[in-house]
C-alpha cells in the first residue's frame, strides 16, 4: 500500500467520508471533521507513520492537501 493510499484510508476511517470527497476537504468542512475528529485523525497519522506532529503543525493541518505538506516535514511523502 502506498503512503497516499494509507493517508486516504486514515481520512476515510477517522472522518467517515468517501474517497471522492477528499480533494478540497477542509477542517470543519464536514460534520465529522470537528475538533474530536481532528485529534483522532492526527493520532492515527502519528501512529501509522511513526511520527510526532508538533502542536503548531496540528493547528496548521487545515485541509486534506495541507496535511500532505505537514507530513512532508516529517519525512512522510504522500
Amino acid at each position: 500500500m502506498t503512503n497516499l493510499e494509507t493517508y486516504n484510508r486514515l481520512f476515510i476511517r477517522a472522518l467517515r467520508v468517501k474517497e471522492e470527497d477528499l480533494p478540497g476537504l477542509k477542517y470543519r468542512g464536514t460534520n465529522s471533521w470537528d475538533s474530536l475528529g481532528h485529534m483522532d485523525l492526527i493520532s492515527d497519522l502519528e501512529e501509522t507513520f511513526d511520527i510526532h506532529i508538533s502542536t503548531s503543525d496540528v493547528m496548521a493541518f487545515s485541509s486534506y492537501e495541507k496535511g500532505k505538506e505537514v507530513l512532508a516535514k516529517y519525512g512522510v511523502v504522500i
